[in-house]
This record gives C-alpha cells, sequence and structure tokens, in this order.
C-alpha cells in the first residue's frame, strides 16, 4: 500500500507560565502528521519537541526539515520505521498517525487499543503535577489539586531556594498522611553529585514515593552509587534518552539498577523504544511509569490508549491535557485524579 503524508506547525501556549530547574515554559511546539493510504483513509500523529532535551531537536529549520523527509517518503519510512529510532518524536508521531489511521479502517475510529480504559470501563491513575515557581503559587497549585481529588501528587524541584522547598512539602505533610497522599518529587538533574545525598536525606523527612532525575544524567558511576545509598527511591527520565539499542538499554539498567524508570515515547525511542525500556525493566524487576512530555490531547490520547495496555496500578504522568490555552479536542478527562476516556465526549 503507498502513502501520502503532509504536516502542520502549531504552538500552544500555556495558561500559566511553567517552571522547571531548566527554565520557564511559556509555549510548546509541535508537528502534527497526518498520513493517508491509498483507500483515503486518513490519521494523525503529534511529533513533539522540547528544546534541549529532545535528543531529535537541534534547532527549528533542522528539525523540520526532517519532518519534510520523513512526509515526502512516508511509504518508505511506514515500511522502515527502524531508520526513525533516532527521531524519537518524529517516529511517535508516525505511529500516532498509523494507530489513527488502522483505527478507521477497522471502523474503531479513536480507539487504538481494545482495554478495559478504551471500553469506558475504568480510568487511569494520574499524578497531579504542581509546577514551579513562587511558593504561595505552588501552594495554590497544590491545593487546586487536592481539591480536585488527587490522591498522587508531583512536585518540580530545583529551581527556588531548597529551603522553601523542604517547606512546602511540610505544608503538605501537616495535613495529609503518607497513606492518604503519595509525594514524587522531579529534580530534573538539578542537584550536584557533592549535595544530592544531603539533599535526600532531607527530603526523606517527608515520606517521598520517588524522586525523579535527582542529579544530571551522563553520571553513571555517581548515580549507580546514588541508588544503591539513597534514603528515597530513585527514578531515571532524563538518564534515559539517546540510549537506543536494547543491549545498551539492558547494560544501562543492570548497571545503575534503578527503583524505578519513567518513560516518554516522544524521548525514549516511541511506541516501540519505549516497549523494550518496559520489557528490559521487567525483567529486572523494575518499576515503571509512562509520562507524557507535554504532548497536546493529540499525543496525549495515544499516550493514555498506550498505557492502559499494561498492567500497572502505579500512578501515571498523563494529566497535561490542561496546560494550554488553546488544545486539541479529546476524548480524555480527569475525574478524582483518575483519567477517563469518553468516545465523542463533545
Amino acid at each position: 500500500m503507498t502513502y501520502n503524508a503532509h504536516f502542520e506547525k502549531k504552538t500552544f501556549l500555556f495558561k500559566q507560565p511553567s517552571g522547571t530547574s531548566r527554565g520557564v515554559l511559556t509555549e510548546k511546539y509541535a508537528w502534527f502528521l497526518s498520513i493517508q493510504d491509498s483507500g483515503g483513509f486518513i490519521g494523525i500523529g503529534e511529533c513533539s519537541i522540547i528544546p534541549g532535551l529532545s535528543p531529535d531537536f537541534v534547532d527549528f529549520i533542522s528539525y523540520e526539515s526532517k519532518v519534510s523527509e520523513v512526509c515526502q517518503n512516508i511509504t518508505y519510512f511506514i515500511d522502515n520505521q527502524e531508520e526513525l529510532r533516532f527521531f524519537p518524536s518524529i517516529l511517535f508521531g508516525v505511529e500516532q498517525a498509523l494507530l489513527a489511521l488502522n483505527a478507521k479502517r477497522n471502523n474503531t475510529e479513536g480507539i487504538f487499543y481494545n482495554t478495559p480504559f478504551t471500553r469506558e470501563e475504568k480510568g487511569i491513575p494520574i499524578n497531579g503535577l504542581i509546577w514551579m515557581g513562587p511558593s504561595q503559587y505552588m501552594l495554590d497549585q497544590i491545593d487546586e489539586k487536592l481539591a480536585a481529588g488527587f490522591s498522587c501528587l508531583k512536585m518540580k524541584i530545583g529551581a527556588i531556594d531548597f529551603e522553601e522547598e523542604l517547606n512546602i512539602l511540610r505544608h503538605i505533610r501537616n495535613r495529609f498522611s503518607i497513606s492518604e497522599i503519595e509525594l514524587r518529587v522531579d529534580a530534573n538533574g538539578a542537584f550536584k553529585p557533592s549535595e544530592v545525598l544531603e539533599k535526600l536525606k532531607r527530603l526523606s523527612e517527608f515520606g517521598i514515593h520517588s524522586i525523579e532525575q535527582p542529579i544530571a544524567p551522563g553520571q553513571f558511576d555517581e548515580m549507580k552509587s546514588l541508588c544503591t545509598l539513597t534514603p528515597i527511591p530513585i527514578a531515571l527520565d532524563e538518564e534515559l534518552i539517546g540510549i537506543y539499542g536494547i543491549n545498551e538499554k539492558r547494560d544501562l539498567l543492570t548497571y545503575i539498577n534503578p527503583q524505578y524508570i519513567i518513560l516518554k515515547p516522544s524521548l525514549h525511542g516511541g511506541i516501540v523504544g519505549t516497549t523494550e525500556w518496559i520489557n528490559e525493566a521487567e525483567k529486572l524487576g523494575i518499576p515503571w511509569w509512562i509520562t507524557s512530555a507535554l504532548e497536546s490531547n493529540v499525543g496525549l490520547n495515544t499516550l493514555a490508549q498506550f498505557a492502559s495496555t499494561f498492567d500497572n496500578e502505579l500512578p501515571q504522568g498523563l494529566g497535561t491535557g490542561g496546560l494550554y490555552v488553546k488544545n486539541e479536542e479529546s476524548d480524555l478527562f480527569v475525574k478524582f485524579g483518575e483519567l477517563f476516556h469518553r468516545k465523542n465526549r463533545y
């Protein structure tokens, strides 16, 4: 079968500037692939990038040139998706579009996998994300998430004063016990190896479930040692970016032996690459969860459906659909800290 494709670049504006240890995000860029088969069926997928983090993004000109190349030769790249392994966000966009296209062929439009989630029988537990900013802004976000029924909160740390961050965590724990609220923190590699262990000890006073990427990636010996000594379970995230081969994935997980890994298909190899990470982690008994890379509702929908194919009760990081001033329409909605799918709810 032959295919044709084109793309459209879109910019999404954040409702509120969203702070991380790498800076403040005010807008998000994505390229939407539209793939049509010879039967006239069309599927759309999202190529979503985060400058400074996405391994396949150097600058806008070269990235868009690659997207254009894929569209111009879409039949070839569909038949040879392995060649997109080093372009995980573009590969994920192609995978999404093909899932959407196949669903239309099978008269199940919008349903990519047959799971209890897509059958509207159950939701996916997700964490409520707390962005960095002034302490009052972070406290307001926490109150909003708690009022919405979230029982798992993920807080970005590493940008404001560490003592302020500890006070915010103390504020939560003074109101809610470990059994009531699960707390995750994400340092995005902000801590120095010389200081990280002491900071983890102080964070451990608040019953933290896990900390994502406490030190910058690429410091394999330091991370291995840290995972052995840490008082808080460590989840690798950025550490997994740019690792493409199965043997390399197995070697990294075996050597560092983290307590968790966190997977973003746009960063970690698309659906096929993420599945490889999951298979290798499960062989080693390493739990995992899936997180969005700030995709719009198009990518988020595929992520949620993909995550629902696994028997994983850990809260997933899939609650970004409300970040943007104007998002794509979605069959997803959040209720009491869970993500649900409802076909044609608009």
